[in-house]
């Protein structure tokens, strides 16, 4: 069965021409830029490091202010889109276009000084992805793509791995805030593939990961619990770079529900087969055995 693709979905249903594609996209590249450049100026000069009521879920004044930096680039441009920015909210426009910013996929990497981080925008159509960019300041890289048109870093043009192997691949996956509150934490599946592949990596920005496997660095990424602005401009660089996204069922992707996994072709059944082997580990095997009562939402899934 032929993948499901978001990006060329919303390139059809958006009726968009290349030119206005292309355009919309260097809109993307400009706004990311704009971001990257306020998060390089923030950095090593944080005064303010806020929870946002979630352990680890963090926010600095560099990302509001990267999001400000962000915003005005698009509503300049296209002052009559909407916006689903995540640390101001949606605002609301014409039309079924739609940007999603995220101005600093990373927090917790900034302000350690962690150099794994990214501004993400992305545009969707009706909810699905259709282009992104992606500025990486301390790795100074700039990624971008849209549907139909390539992907791209620093001006080359990107393509996922050839790997069809699990026990030759390298992966990366992420761990949601509420990991410590649910036995439904993604523990047993970074076990399950860290056993049979060369390695896991967690580096703590899904944009980037997502960037990565569009790259061929990574083989693979998967991850739940991730919003929109995290994906809408990953996913359009690993499709267009030859990647295949779903959910971790191997069906279509909801971006406002998601469990993603992102990938090169061949690895993706053997994926989608060793996510569905794994149970949530007992939570008294790393510490935690106040989980193991099964109460509530512990066992939940978003």
């Amino acid at each position: 069965m032929k993948p499901f693709s978001l990006s060329g979905a919303a390139l059809r249903g958006s009726g968009l021409s290349p030119a206005e594609l292309t355009q919309l996209t260097a809109v993307a590249r400009s706004a990311a830029n704009a971001g990257a450049a306020v998060l390089r100026h923030h950095v090593g000069r944080l005064e303010q490091i806020r929870d946002k009521g979630r352990a680890g879920d963090l926010v600095t004044e560099a990302d509001e202010a990267a999001e400000v930096a962000v915003l005005a680039v698009l509503e300049a441009e296209t002052p009559g889109l909407a916006i689903l920015a995540e640390e101001s909210g949606r605002r609301p426009g014409s039309g079924d276009l739609e940007w999603c910013v995220d101005p600093l996929d990373g927090t917790t990497n900034y302000a350690h000084g962690f150099p794994f981080y990214a501004t993400s925008v992305g545009l969707t159509w009706q909810g699905l992805p259709l282009l992104g960019a992606l500025a990486a300041p301390a790795l100074e890289q700039a990624f971008w793509a849209a549907a139909g048109q390539g992907a791209w870093c620093n001006g080359n043009r990107l393509a996922v791995s050839g790997c069809d192997q699990l026990a030759k691949s390298l992966l990366s996956t992420g761990f949601f805030y509420d990991r410590t509150t649910r036995l439904d934490n993604n523990y047993a599946e970074f076990a399950w593939f860290s056993h049979r592949t060369r390695g896991v990596r967690r580096a703590g920005s899904a944009a980037v990961d997502l960037a990565y496997v569009a790259a061929g660095r990574l083989d693979a990424h998967w991850e739940r619990g991730l919003a929109p602005w995290d994906l809408a401009a990953g996913i359009v660089l690993v499709e267009e770079a030859g990647g295949v996204v779903s959910d971790y069922t191997g069906q279509r992707l909801n971006l406002a529900d998601a469990r993603l996994l992102a990938c090169a072709p061949g690895l993706q059944q053997a994926l989608i087969s060793g996510l569905a082997a794994c149970r949530p580990l007992r939570g008294a095997s790393y510490g935690a055995p106040e989980l193991d009562d099964g109460a509530g939402p512990l066992n939940g899934a978003p």
